[in-house]
């Protein structure tokens, strides 16, 4: 891996080189994370101190009452932990009989919380400097404030008038009656009081004490099925990786109930095609990448839950050789196909990533699946509250179907990619169902292509929607939309704004003798930081 210095897409941005590295969607977290690199500590820590300041810099996509997942490289091993809450007790099928869609808003979209628990099982197991000190830097900016970044402000603007008559949201984030502008101060007493909180009880507050019970009072004034004890049983959970090899390396996805086994199975698929023949940017190589894409989600959303539900098709069965090869058989090099899912029986946010100078990298997401989530702030708290029960379908067939104790389907994936012995990258690139398709572009654009890191995030991006529907950045060349097209592929164009339909990528990726080179996606208002 070599840093470029002929750029081949437009970017306002430098791949960044050094020993220690912070890389996310903020530049005040990235340095929140950096700083505790400064001050003796690890990566583990640096991402740990990062995650919290996101809460309050960027709520617009995480919070305190986030989900969580990460990948860790500790200089010898790799560690997987899966940090997403379960739905509450009480929530049975029949209380959503009525509905034909889960929730989208409100306490009726809110499983248990996740993210806090991430933070201290990280601390625990592989951290250095003590917990409360990770704390400091997002305490700070909830306290004195911090000015909102232009990316942010925008999309804040955008979900204020949509959320403003959500339980206790515009008491929190509509201090002035509206969303704070791009470089007006914001400041969040109640969330300072909360991480202050959770800092001094090493989460104990959070799920069991003076803040989880806020929560649960404040949501039987809605009716809400979240308990105490929904919160008190929670537990993050050490659960490895499951992976998939391409040549020399091999990509590591946390198992499901997410969704990365959908980039491990289109990598799988492309083994089996021509694409080593091709370039980066031939109409062909984007066509096969696309269409393995659909052929992986295509059964990830038929197959793909909470890890203890997936009796009938299981991870294995998916990711079985003979099957991915069946998979790959059904591609057609001409044209394009709209897949059905496959029957494999026969033979289915806020990214954040760290390194250090003695070796250990952290792959790290947390969310609150859409921007504020679902929009119930707990007041005087800070707490805004995700929506990831929305990702549980109502259809009793299937393995995702709405339950109580059990994990919903997630879109949030942190990546890893390993050599024979030793680390290569830790990427991941937030934004919905982008996130596997973005993980594919980003593997194949730095380990086949030879792409830096910086060039392959800032390269035009594609991601699949419906049918034959794909969606691609304008910044593509007229060539490839018109192969594209010729192939039967329903082109629709989409500017990279402030909706991330493309994703935000961060990439750190390790050098052969020594350090790391970083790269940080323009389309958000983050940072590649280190020293």
């Amino acid at each position: 891996m070599q840093i470029s210095s002929n750029y081949t897409y437009p970017s306002r941005r430098s791949a960044v080189a050094a020993d220690n590295i912070v890389a996310t969607s903020q530049p005040l977290a990235a340095q929140a994370g950096l700083s505790m690199l400064a001050r003796g500590g690890n990566a583990v820590d640096a991402a740990i101190a990062t995650a919290i300041a996101l809460t309050v810099v960027e709520p617009t996509g995480n919070g305190i009452g986030s989900d969580a997942f990460a990948i860790i490289w500790d200089g010898k091993e790799l560690h997987g932990l899966n940090a997403s809450g379960k739905s509450p007790a009480g929530w049975h099928p029949d209380r959503f009989s009525n509905l034909k869609h889960m929730p989208f808003r409100g306490w009726e979209a809110v499983t248990v919380p996740g993210a806090v628990s991430s933070w201290v099982a990280c601390s625990e197991k592989l951290g250095k400097l003590p917990f409360a000190t990770l704390f400091e830097p997002a305490i700070d900016y909830a306290q004195q404030g911090f000015p909102v970044s232009p990316i942010i402000a925008e999309l804040w603007r955008q979900e204020a008038e949509n959320l403003k008559d959500q339980p206790g949201f515009a008491d929190t984030f509509m201090p002035s009656g509206r969303a704070p502008k791009a470089g007006e101060y914001f400041r969040s007493p109640g969330h300072a009081r909360t991480l202050t909180a959770i800092s001094e009880t090493h989460g104990r507050a959070f799920y069991e004490g003076e803040i989880a019970e806020e929560m649960v009072a404040y949501g039987r004034g809605y009716d809400a099925a979240l308990s105490l004890e929904d919160l008190a049983r929670h537990r993050a959970d050490w659960c490895g990786t499951i992976a998939r090899s391409f040549d020399d390396v091999t990509l590591h996805e946390i198992p499901p109930n997410g969704q990365g086994i959908a980039a491990l199975m289109a990598l799988g698929i492309l083994s089996q095609t021509s694409i080593r023949d091709l370039d980066a940017d031939d109409p062909l190589a984007i066509h096969l990448q696309i269409e393995a894409m659909k052929l992986a989600l295509r059964d990830t959303e038929s197959f793909v839950a909470d890890l203890n539900h997936m009796q009938d098709v299981t991870v294995s069965d998916l990711l079985d050789d003979g099957y991915l090869r069946a998979r790959a058989k059904e591609i057609d090099p001409n044209k394009a196909t709209n897949f059905g899912s496959g029957a494999p029986k026969k033979g289915g946010t806020v990214y954040l990533t760290t390194a250090d100078a003695q070796g250990m990298m952290v792959s790290f997401i947390q969310s609150n699946y859409d921007r504020f989530g679902s929009g119930v702030v707990v007041p005087g708290t800070g707490v805004a509250l995700q929506n990831r029960g929305a990702g549980f379908c109502l259809d009793p067939s299937h393995p995702n179907f709405v339950g109580p104790g059990k994990r919903p389907f997630h879109t949030i994936i942190p990546g890893f990619l390993m050599g024979p012995t030793d680390p290569v990258m830790s990427l991941g690139v937030m934004g919905g169902p982008m996130q596997a398709q973005g993980h594919i572009q980003m593997v194949l654009r730095t380990q086949l292509f030879g792409q830096d890191p910086q060039v392959a995030i800032d390269a035009p991006r594609w991601r699949v929607t419906n049918g034959l529907g794909v969606a691609c950045e304008t910044s593509m060349s007229a060539p490839i939309l018109d192969a594209l097209r010729e192939k039967g592929h329903d082109i629709a164009l989409e500017a990279p704004d402030t909706a991330f339909g493309f994703g935000g990528a961060q990439l750190i990726h390790r050098l052969p003798e020594r350090g790391y080179i970083a790269g940080s996606d323009p389309r958000k208002d983050g940072a590649a930081i280190g020293f």
